[in-house]
């Protein structure tokens, strides 16, 4: 982002919820959103397959049902993310960086149809989001075709087939990566890739049957605790707490599955 600044170059981002932000973003919103008139950010999320399972229920849940996502399809580990939503906790910091603010203006909001992409809220009240189907080749084509558009390919969205919208708030224990994901944000300095890195160890373990669906969440709050954080000030400290996280996240399934 430092060079995009320096250079004022402009990023397009494909994510397609990032990209669905920037496309109902205001001219110069880098300059902070305040500025740009802009409340705050809404970031849909599809639930993932266990959206109203109860919670009693997750500790059983097979990696096989973990990847059966209902709307995208995807690889197992980012299936995973989008189970425990740490796909969306990182997409929070993602967003932060990518349109200069701070979680606390950013709202996570549950949509199963996976029709709106994501939203943008104005200080006048209005509201602007971007509707699609939920098809990578509309932000992709975006991206290319920017400031102009082109054809994707995509199918048209047809409301009166989806017919309906649905809208609730994640829930914390429901979701306890996205609540990780906002404080490892908060607290700043490698924090978000010691998080990135004990959330690859726990995904990868609970692919390979080692530990359960909801000891990911565990191990990951384990690391955070566990590893100090520190000012990202060069790739080499960022890479040094990787491993520090890779390590104490290995050493916590191992006591874990021991126990």
């Amino acid at each position: 982002m430092d060079a995009v600044h320096e250079n004022q170059a402009e990023l397009l981002p494909i994510d397609s919820e990032h990209n669905a932000i920037f496309q109902c973003m205001p001219a110069g919103f880098s300059d902070g959103l305040e500025k740009a008139g802009v409340r705050r950010i809404l970031l849909t999320a599809s639930g993932g397959p266990f959206r109203g399972v109860p919670l009693s229920d997750l500790a059983n849940v097979t990696p096989e049902q973990a990847c059966a996502h209902p709307n995208w399809d995807m690889g197992r580990k980012i299936s995973v993310d989008s189970a425990t939503m740490m796909n969306k906790g990182l997409e929070v910091i993602e967003a932060c960086w990518l349109f200069n603010t701070t979680p606390d203006r950013i709202q996570v909001v549950l949509h199963p149809q996976s029709v709106i992409h994501s939203l943008v809220e104005y200080c006048d009240g209005s509201v602007l989001a971007q509707l699609g189907n939920p098809d990578m080749r509309t932000p992709i084509a975006h991206a290319l075709a920017w400031p102009e558009r082109m054809v994707a390919g995509v199918e048209r969205l047809d409301l009166f087939a989806v017919a309906r919208l649905d809208f609730e708030p994640p829930d914390d224990d429901h979701y306890p990566c996205l609540r990780l994901a906002r404080e490892a944000m908060q607290h700043g300095g490698t924090g978000t890739a010691i998080l990135n890195a004990a959330n690859e160890v726990a995904v990868a373990e609970f692919l390979a049957g080692n530990i359960r669906f909801t000891d990911i969440a565990r191990i990951v709050e384990a690391v955070l605790i566990g590893v100090k954080r520190h000012d990202a000030s060069s790739l080499d400290v960022v890479l040094a707490d990787d491993a520090a996280a890779r390590r104490f996240a290995w050493a916590s399934i191992q006591e874990l599955i021991a126990a």
